[in-house]
């Protein structure tokens, strides 16, 4: 199972004890980070995330509301004696500002830092159980989405079914893993006639700061569950065009037309004390829409 833990909700100012951008993913003992605002390590100290388990850091774009809060938190794990790897994907050029960060500071970090420039929408990471992937968006400078999709499990094995074909139980690790099986005489057994296929796993995407653009669907379609920014409520939509962000209303028209089941709403601009209206607005679109909000888990699916 995937669950995703808000750190961060706000846009570039922290405000009404909103935080800029940041959340976690956590999926099979490890927590992946996607991006680090300002003060996300306090944050995941409130929320009781184990900085230790973080194995991947995602940065989606280089604006200081997503990424300021990187090398306090990179530093803190050193001096706390973290020793296990990290790799960390982001546009190229936070390289060189990390490294000029931890020259000027005389810091040599205990664990290793792998840095993996991301250029283009591709595939990040795959494991046997996990597949991340990122995207562009449509924001003023270089930015990029993510993607996190749980792999399908085995497949079902119907036991009497696969005796009663006179499959040889050495072969049943083989038939869970797709297999058709063939007897000796040449036929073959369809795995479909021995197995049960399992349902997919479950799809978590993250839009990153975005203007509205079709262009993110191909990218997130019949996902479970994504977050979309929502800077404005859509009376400003103009604004929002002109920032390059989104609106309540264009974050709602996104995931209907994806196809989603469910939408979070989040990275919502500081002239907005309460939230309510985003979560109304959102929902005479696309009703099954939720404010993302800090400190809360969301189990996807």
């Amino acid at each position: 199972m995937l669950a995703l833990t808000i750190l961060g909700n706000n846009s570039a100012v922290p405000a009404f004890d909103r935080h800029p951008t940041s959340q976690v993913i956590t999926h099979n003992g490890n927590n992946y980070l996607i991006d680090c605002g300002e003060g996300t390590q306090i944050q995941l100290l409130r929320y009781k995330v184990k900085r230790s388990k973080i194995s991947h850091i995602f940065i989606s774009h280089l604006h200081g509301d997503h990424y300021f809060g990187l090398i306090g938190l990179l530093n803190s794990l050193s001096l706390l004696g973290h020793t296990q790897p990290i790799t960390l994907f982001a546009p190229s050029p936070l390289k060189e500002i990390i490294d000029i960060q931890l020259k000027v500071s005389d810091t040599t970090l205990n664990f290793e830092l792998h840095f993996r420039p991301i250029e283009s929408a591709a595939t990040l990471v795959e494991t046997a159980s996990i597949r991340i992937n990122c995207f562009p968006t449509d924001h003023r400078i270089p930015c990029f989405g993510f993607s996190f999709e749980e792999k399908r499990i085995p497949r079902k094995l119907l036991p009497e079914k696969a005796k009663a074909a006179g499959i040889p139980a050495a072969y049943y690790e083989r038939l869970v893993m797709g297999e058709d099986y063939q007897t000796k005489s040449g036929e073959i057994i369809s795995v479909d006639s021995v197995t049960e296929p399992t349902p997919p796993g479950p799809k978590y995407a993250y839009c990153a700061d975005t203007r509205y653009n079709e262009s993110i669907l191909e990218h997130i379609k019949g996902f479970d569950l994504i977050y979309h920014e929502s800077t404005y409520l859509h009376a400003l939509a103009e604004r929002a065009q002109e920032r390059f962000h989104s609106t309540s209303i264009q974050a709602a028209t996104l995931a209907e037309k994806a196809g989603v089941k469910k939408l979070l709403l989040g990275h919502f601009s500081s002239k907005y004390a309460s939230l309510e209206e985003f979560q109304k607005e959102a929902r005479t679109v696309f009703p099954n829409t939720e404010l993302a909000l800090e400190g809360l888990c969301y189990p996807i699916r």
